[in-house]
């Protein structure tokens, strides 16, 4: 369990990592000055897992231990100084979101379960841990949420989990349906990114027209 509750935490903390990034990009991007990059990095490093553990009712991760608030606010700062540096590698930054979303939706995924939830309650404090970050940076930066973009994001985080509880629940050893989960949420949104996948959008249909009695045609 030790172990467990040590990989949990560094996959909290290079999550954070990543998302402080993306975060502090959108600053970048807005022109914002220095308070406006940490602010924006750590709230979208740090957001989801808050209100993962809020709603879970367990210590707030980084107030147990405010290491993953310094990093955030260490990554932001650099990219203050090196956005255009970053910006220009944008393409590989995508990957690296991917890459941080995969990891925290198995991180949430599994402190849900830790904390007494059940398979589906667990799979949505995954989601939750994966998007609000990046939810609380779009609404802030004023960009379009990753929610509503087309974008295959949330739905490869919920297959991730899902295969990590599948996994889990069918005796695999608990670091082994991790790492699955890990790679089938990462790969999914890697090929969106590659191919430019999309989920099907709905198309709004003509209505029925009522004849001259009412009755609908």
């Amino acid at each position: 369990m030790t172990n467990i509750a040590s990989v949990l935490s560094l996959l909290d903390l290079a999550s954070s990592l990543v998302f402080a990034v993306t975060g502090a990009l959108v600053a970048s991007r807005k022109q914002m000055d220095i308070v406006g990059f940490l602010w924006l990095g750590m709230v979208t490093g740090v957001g989801g897992g808050t209100l993962r553990d809020l709603l879970l009712r367990v210590p707030v991760f980084w107030v147990v231990d405010p290491t993953p608030v310094a990093v955030c606010l260490g990554a932001a700062a650099v990219v203050h100084f090196s956005a255009h540096w970053v910006t220009s590698r944008y393409r590989l930054l995508l990957y690296l979101d991917a890459f941080g979303m995969a990891l925290v939706c198995i991180a949430g995924t599994a402190k849900g379960l830790d904390a007494g939830a059940g398979p589906l309650v667990a799979l949505v404090m995954g989601v939750i841990t994966a998007a609000v970050g990046g939810i609380l940076r779009d609404l802030l930066g004023q960009e379009p949420s990753i929610v509503l973009r087309r974008e295959i994001y949330v739905s490869a985080a919920a297959a991730g989990s899902a295969l990590f509880l599948l996994s889990n629940a069918l005796g695999t050893p608990r670091l082994w349906a991790m790492a699955a989960g890990l790679l089938v949420a990462f790969a999914i949104r890697s090929f969106a990114i590659r191919f430019d996948w999309a989920l099907p959008i709905y198309r709004p249909r003509p209505g029925r027209i009522p004849d001259q009695h009412g009755n609908v045609k």
